[in-house]
């Protein structure tokens, strides 16, 4: 029997990106926040970037949710991210330099596993020994979120409820450095430049790491003063999202990365190290699926890629003049996390029709449409040749995608600007009928469209939390 004075249960959205990340997920995490009472972070660690820009001053966040530029939402880290307390220490501190209040409302799960720097220097090994060998590179970010996964999955992980118990943490973590400069010096880790990793310059190992091994007495003694400043905010985040429901706040749960790098269903093994699709935003958070009401799935307008791995609708993005020139300038497109220039293309239906698949997505939001303002005509991929068959769906993993021949339908542009444009029938007549076409072609309907990175330059259709 149900008591007539309890609360409903609130509406919560789940929010993923269905390309391969970069597709704006943060401008549409922090729109949404304005109906939600609590944003999530549900997976990935710090080597993913969002960036805001509010009353025209741009914000890049890599760990703490969106949701933290709204006052009084609470924001909260799930167990299913993989966390450097140093990074998001150091990003507490650039938003209270900024006047935002982060500490009374972060919550960090205490089952987060911990990076730790030789998570990192393990990571720049590995991939300098593929360099070395002629073998291709991942395409990692260098920040250790891989071996992270690998401790957890593995079951020898630290987390941060270990760092409640300074003389366990540091058992452990002894065993642990013994363990990771095992493999350092199997990689000649001593002969390693860590110079030419750039994120390294402002973070360098060598505080950790002498002639490739790993320190334990300074990295114990600078964790343990971290833990001092996180103690605060780590809490059972399952318990405090289901009690939140409970009585009605809405939630918003924000992936990291996009489908097509999750680890089991992107174009593997170019992809990252956790699951980014919908589902694990239960999984990750310690809530039940049941509780997942809506699921939008961000993806722009074009296509683009960072790091290695195939990528059928790709165009020459480097050539002064060119489609996919226009797109890589006026789209301004750099990783917000490793400022390396991001590959362009045309928009494939056919993969996000996978994205769809795996997600099971509710509605879409069209981001950046504002940058194919100008080009004369617009190609849509629509399916792929493979091996002389027509497939209509993105395969699955790397070596069959980079067999794919993109199957293309041309479509006329516009040069009316759809900048901030904030309704529908505003848009000039061949953008609307650009995004019936992504409609009809990949069975999701068009929900949002962003026309700028700007907060208020949106256009809504349906609201994912009514």
């Amino acid at each position: 029997m149900t008591n007539g004075n309890s609360a409903i249960p609130g509406r919560n959205v789940v929010v993923v990106g269905t390309q391969w990340g970069d597709e704006g997920k943060g401008k549409l995490v922090d729109w949404l926040t304005e109906s939600a009472q609590g944003v999530v972070r549900f997976q990935g660690g710090h080597n993913a970037g969002h960036t805001l820009v509010i009353n025209g001053v741009k914000t890049a966040l890599h760990l703490i949710p969106s949701g933290i530029m709204r006052p009084g939402v609470k924001c909260y880290v799930g167990n299913g991210v993989v966390l450097s307390v140093g990074k998001l220490l150091e990003e507490i501190g650039g938003l209270e330099a900024a006047q935002v209040e982060v500490r009374s409302r972060l919550r960090v799960s205490e089952a987060c596993p911990l990076i730790l720097p030789f998570h990192a220097a393990l990571d720049v090994a590995r991939e300098a020994a593929k360099e070395k060998a002629g073998t291709d590179k991942i395409g990692t970010t260098g920040r250790g979120i891989g071996p992270a996964y690998e401790d957890k999955v593995a079951r020898r992980a630290l987390r941060v409820q270990d760092l409640k118990y300074p003389e366990r943490f540091a058992a452990k973590l002894r065993d642990l450095i013994a363990y990771y400069n095992t493999q350092l010096a199997a990689l000649d880790a001593a002969q390693v430049d860590w110079s030419m990793v750039p994120w390294l310059k402002d973070q360098p190992l060598s505080v950790f790491v002498e002639k490739g091994q790993v320190q334990f007495d300074p990295l114990l003694a600078q964790v343990l003063q971290q833990a001092e400043q996180l103690r605060p905010m780590i809490a059972d985040v399952s318990r405090e999202l289901n009690d939140a429901n409970r009585t009605g706040a809405n939630l918003l749960f924000e992936g990291a990365q996009g489908t097509l790098l999750d680890i089991d269903h992107g174009t593997y093994p170019f992809v990252t190290s956790s699951n980014c699709v919908a589902g694990n935003a239960a999984a990750g958070s310690g809530v039940g699926p049941g509780l997942l009401h809506y699921v939008l799935g961000i993806t722009k307008a074009y296509c683009t890629r960072v790091g290695g791995g195939p990528f059928p609708t790709e165009l020459d993005w480097q050539t002064e003049g060119t489609p996919g020139w226009h797109m890589a300038t006026v789209g301004a497109e750099k990783g917000v996390t490793t400022g390396r220039s991001r590959r362009c293309g045309w928009f494939d239906a056919a993969l996000l029709k996978r994205s769809a698949q795996v997600n099971g997505l509710t509605g879409l939001c069209i981001t950046k449409l504002d940058v194919l303002d100008g080009l004369a005509e617009l190609k849509l991929c629509v399916g792929y040749q493979l091996d002389g068959e027509r497939v209509d769906i993105l395969p699955m993993g790397a070596d069959e995608i980079a067999r794919c021949e993109p199957i293309y339908e041309t479509l006329p542009g516009w040069s009316d600007s759809s900048v901030g444009v904030t309704r529908y029938e505003d848009l000039p007549r061949h953008a609307q009928q650009y995004l019936r076409r992504i409609e009809e072609t990949t069975g999701v309907p068009i929900h949002v469209i962003s026309t700028s990175p700007d907060r208020d330059h949106t256009i809504l259709l349906r609201h994912p939390f009514q």
